[in-house]
């Protein structure tokens, strides 16, 4: 039932970042806004465009930027979730945004 809240909390956290695009106090927040998984709002719409079929589009620096300061293992745990389809990521263009951003994955990913 605690797993349950947990998506739940993160769907409706996602939902209000993508969808809605806004600076509001989800998780933690700091001067630049919302932020997942160390990872401001600005930066996961950045990517969006990358992680998003039918046509994505290389990520930009700006994605690549933002990336490179996420915690990688935090959004490792939602790679199998129903939750990033149900927002039009898809999961595997998600996965090789390190690779594209010259990053490393993290381990047991």
């Amino acid at each position: 039932m605690g797993s349950l809240k947990k998506i739940i909390a993160l769907v409706v956290k996602v939902i209000m970042v993508v969808g809605l695009g806004v600076g509001m106090s989800i998780g933690s927040s700091n001067a630049q806004g919302t932020v997942i998984c160390n990872m401001t709002g600005a930066g996961l719409m950045a990517c969006k465009p990358s992680v998003t079929p039918p046509n994505p589009t290389r990520p930009t620096t700006a994605c690549c930027t933002a990336l490179s300061h996420a915690d990688l293992a935090c959004f490792c745990k939602y790679k199998n979730s129903k939750l990033l389809p149900s927002l039009g990521i898809d999961p595997k263009l998600a996965m090789q945004l390190p690779d594209k951003c010259k990053l490393p994955h993290p381990a047991n990913c």
